[in-house]
């Protein structure tokens, strides 16, 4: 199967713009981690909407007649898709995520469900283009992703933006997330699997933070890490947690 592409703009992709993909078999399947040669699978979503239609622009009349099988909270049950964004673009945090890619990381459609659940403003590739989308479970038809094919392309983007760069990696030079004040305009800048961040994202850095870890291991996977970055900034700019 052919893995799908950003669009050739360099630029960002509102996910409003882009047409809804249908919600696939396999789709059903990752969401519900139904196994297709074991048993029955669980059915996702609802079915047809019951009694008198409801009114408002923001229905999509084919759901309410065949039923909504996404994957989407009970809020944006039987919205159109770009009902959906429009009111998630009305609500967004003010920090971003960027995950380098230059060795084709899998990791990167984890990030971006976590991105959509935590509400980032935008998620942004460097590197390489082409990303899997499998661990996304969809999400990323809700969330406006942008492509920079060098850090320095990049950098000169987050200083535009006054956005301060944060990098979540362990070096020498590290602090700790836990005690770190996070600036509220942020982007959060993740290394692929292995390499780790590069050095050039460490220099244009205002800091690099580390997640402290109590284990053998030396380090834990970088989309977990993403996930753990993302909540500390809701802790602190939403539910108002002060570090110490």
């Amino acid at each position: 199967m052919t893995e799908p592409q950003i669009p050739d703009d360099a630029g960002a992709t509102p996910a409003a713009e882009l047409p809804p993909a249908p919600f696939t078999e396999a789709d059903t399947e990752a969401a519900t981690g139904a196994d297709t040669e074991s048993g029955p699978k669980a059915e996702v979503g609802v079915g047809p909407w019951e009694g008198e239609l409801p009114h408002g622009d923001h229905w999509d009349p084919d759901l309410l007649a065949d039923g909504d099988r996404r994957n989407v909270v009970d809020k944006y049950r039987y919205w159109k898709h770009e009902a959906i964004v429009a009111d998630l673009d009305s609500k967004r945090h003010s920090f971003h995520i960027a995950i380098e890619n230059w060795q084709h990381d899998m990791n990167i459609g984890t990030v971006v469900r976590s991105a959509n659940a935590f509400l980032a403003k935008e998620v942004h590739i460097i590197g390489r283009r082409r990303w899997n989308r499998r661990g996304a479970m969809v999400t990323d038809r809700y969330q406006h992703i942008r492509h920079h094919p060098t850090v320095a392309d990049f950098v000169a983007w987050a200083q535009g933006e006054g956005l301060a760069i944060i990098g979540i990696d362990i070096f020498p030079d590290s602090v700790p997330l836990e005690t770190y004040e996070l600036p509220k305009d942020c982007v959060l800048v993740f290394g692929q699997e292995g390499p780790g961040l590069t050095a050039e994202v460490h220099e244009a850095a205002l800091a690099t933070l580390s997640i402290e870890q109590f284990g053998s291991t030396r380090s834990i996977n970088a989309a977990s890490a993403a996930a753990i970055a993302m909540h500390a900034w809701v802790r602190r700019h939403v539910f108002g947690q002060i570090v110490s």
